[in-house]
């Protein structure tokens, strides 16, 4: 399907392609990975002709349809349904052809191909991809005028998929998606007839969607079989293979080196040791492997401890004006809390957030936060706060104002922005090093709990990886509203889901919640049809029923979690304790006692866990005899 020869591209002297080749099968579904920076939208913009490239070619089937988001759909007052539709241009010269053509060899010929393009059933088609990016019915016939970016972003989605194209290029298009409409382009793509090449660093998208990995690193492209988790462990097995190869040969010439250091002089010896010289040259020891180096991500600790509960919602509502979006808001979050807030897009998940960070007013209720409590927001529209014009070490300045130049570049150092980058105005930098400059910003008061409103729509999957890590060893309260599973599960322990215009705990987890979504297993990914509103109610009954049943082992289980956990910081106390290599002379009684705490905290750790094993065990049972 796709044939990429030799291809150089170089942009401001930075070589982004040097010699590199591809050969993408037809029918192939590949994820294309690679850090932030490395030119995977640049491949992208050659292939669609948007630049050359400075030497090699490239070749796609000659009578393959290529098809990619370009830019959000237009906001005018077509409908989204007549957007979408319009996609398929190929159908609409067909329809329009049909209405003016006289030839009835040529008009059997235009209703031949109506046909094999399936045109009776095209707003059905449409509809269904629609729907499953979250689009209703009432929506479908709105204006695009009406919808935001993201909305109209997803407008220009559905357009690409509907018109099915041979070769479906996609880059990143999880951005503005919710958990659900993720999980149904997952399922989606994994059914696409045709060729996907697709950028994107969801792991879990990665892992589902794809059947092969196409990675870009210093310049090359090299194409792996199987999903993701199967690239890295590959990837990593090549690269301890070859650094091993390595090692053998500077080994070899570093001995073959010392026999010619030692009898090149001697002139019974001088023949060997030109021999070895010459065996030398060949020698061409393999490039070394290694990991490109990902910067971490650093969130100061609280600086000072609050009461609890951080925040205390009672019967709260909330808005924009005179428009209600959220009410009848209970709930608390405490010191250390770590919650992941989910649910389809316009169901309020922003607007809660800003609610917190007291960018939306109280409009009725009780809503106590605790005193002198610190709050960072992230959030995509704070990105405007970030003065273009500025660079990062010029953001800091006003934070730092008596402290050195050196403690200042120290400190963005810390917010994962190289030396170079620090004198690199904000509009130059790009949006996962914007990212990190704005995280830094809000952060470095060291608030108690930071909002993450899609934190890592803009971070490559190392880097993802990095916030992971951050988020763990920072020790204020944490929310989080992202569509990225492997963020989720990695970080938080709650889970609240914003539907039917409020807030609510789950009792279960996020595996549990997706199978709620996705509903019945049986149901085709290519449905066309509505379900009936009889339907739709048994399936929310259903779904209800299911929660309902696996919800207090699911409650037994966190609970479980929490205490093995509680146990492992007793533990970890008590160790650091006996550490002291002055304990028995100073107090031998003290030493036997922790001695014995340590015996009993291992043996309560052990009995737990075995009781959550059995409790997870009971759970996978009761969830396989539900699917049956």
């Amino acid at each position: 399907m796709l044939q990429i020869t030799n291809l150089t591209y170089l942009i401001e002297g930075r070589t982004l392609f040097e010699n590199a080749s591809l050969t993408l099968p037809a029918g192939s579904k590949a994820g294309f990975v690679g850090r932030n920076g490395s030119g995977k939208t640049t491949l992208f913009k050659i292939l669609k002709g948007e630049i050359a490239p400075d030497g090699g070619e490239f070749e796609i089937h000659q009578r393959a349809k290529m098809g990619s988001v370009a830019q959000e759909a237009p906001a005018t007052q077509d409908s989204v349904m007549d957007i979408v539709l319009s996609a398929d241009s190929e159908r609409l010269k067909l329809l329009e052809e049909a209405e003016t053509a006289t030839d009835p060899m040529r008009i059997g010929e235009i209703h031949t191909r109506l046909a094999e393009i399936e045109s009776h059933s095209a707003e059905a088609r449409a509809s269904a991809v629609l729907k499953g990016l979250g689009f209703d019915k009432n929506k479908q016939a709105e204006p695009c005028a009406n919808l935001s970016g993201g909305w109209r972003m997803r407008v220009s989605l559905a357009g690409v998929l509907f018109s099915k194209p041979d070769l479906l290029l996609l880059d990143e298009p999880t951005n503005y998606l919710d958990l659900e409409g993720t999980l149904w382009l997952e399922r989606y793509l994994a059914n696409y007839p045709y060729t996907v090449f697709m950028i994107s660093h969801d792991r879990d998208l990665l892992n589902k969607a794809v059947n092969s990995i196409v990675h870009l690193e210093r310049g090359g492209l090299t194409f792996y079989r199987g999903q993701y988790d199967q690239f890295e462990a590959n990837r990593r097995l090549q690269m301890e293979l070859n650094n091993k190869q390595r090692e053998k040969q500077l080994e070899q010439l570093e001995h073959m080196q010392k026999f010619v250091e030692r009898f090149r002089a001697k002139a019974t010896k001088a023949k060997q040791a030109q021999s070895r010289l010459k065996r030398m040259e060949k020698i061409k020891p393999v490039e070394a492997l290694f990991d490109e180096h990902v910067s971490p991500f650093s969130f100061p600790q609280p600086k000072r401890a609050v009461s609890s509960p951080l925040v205390d919602l009672e019967d709260v509502a909330t808005g924009y004006g005179n428009t209600r979006i959220l009410s009848k808001l209970n709930g608390r979050i405490d010191p250390e809390d770590r919650i992941a807030l989910v649910g389809i897009n316009g169901n309020g998940k922003s607007t809660f957030a800003k609610l917190l960070a007291d960018e939306l007013p109280l409009q009725e209720g009780r809503y106590t936060k605790a005193r002198k409590l610190e709050v960072a927001h992230f959030a995509q529209h704070q990105m405007d706060m970030l003065n273009p014009k500025q660079t990062p070490l010029e953001h800091v300045e006003p934070l730092m104002p008596y402290d050195s130049e050196a403690k200042r570049r120290a400190r963005v150092a810390q917010m994962g922005l190289s030396t170079s980058r620090m004198d690199t105005l904000a509009e130059n930098l790009s949006g996962g090093e914007r990212a990190r400059l704005l995280m830094g910003l809000i952060t470095f008061g060291g608030p108690n709990l930071l909002i993450l409103d899609e934190p890592t729509n803009h971070l490559d999957i190392d880097s993802r990886d990095a916030l992971v890590q951050a988020l763990n060893t920072y020790e204020g309260a944490v929310l989080i509203i992202s569509h990225d599973r492997h963020l989720i599960e990695a970080t938080v322990d709650q889970l609240w889901i914003a539907e039917n215009g409020t807030i609510s705990v789950c009792d279960f987890d996020l595996d549990t919640y997706q199978r709620s979504i996705v509903g019945n297993k049986s149901e085709k990914s290519d449905t066309t049809k509505d379900n009936s509103p009889a339907d739709k109610k048994k399936e929310r009954q259903r779904n209800a029923a299911l929660r309902a049943e696996l919800a207090p082992l699911c409650k037994e289980i966190k609970t479980l979690e929490a205490k093995v956990e509680k146990l492992n910081q007793q533990l970890a106390k008590t160790d650091k304790a006996l550490e002291d290599p002055e304990l028995f002379q100073k107090d031998q009684a003290k030493a036997v006692q922790l001695g014995k705490e340590r015996a009993d905290l291992l043996q309560s750790i052990d009995l737990a866990e075995s009781e959550w094993m059995d409790k997870v065990d009971a759970l996978e049972a009761a969830e396989q005899a539900q699917k049956a």
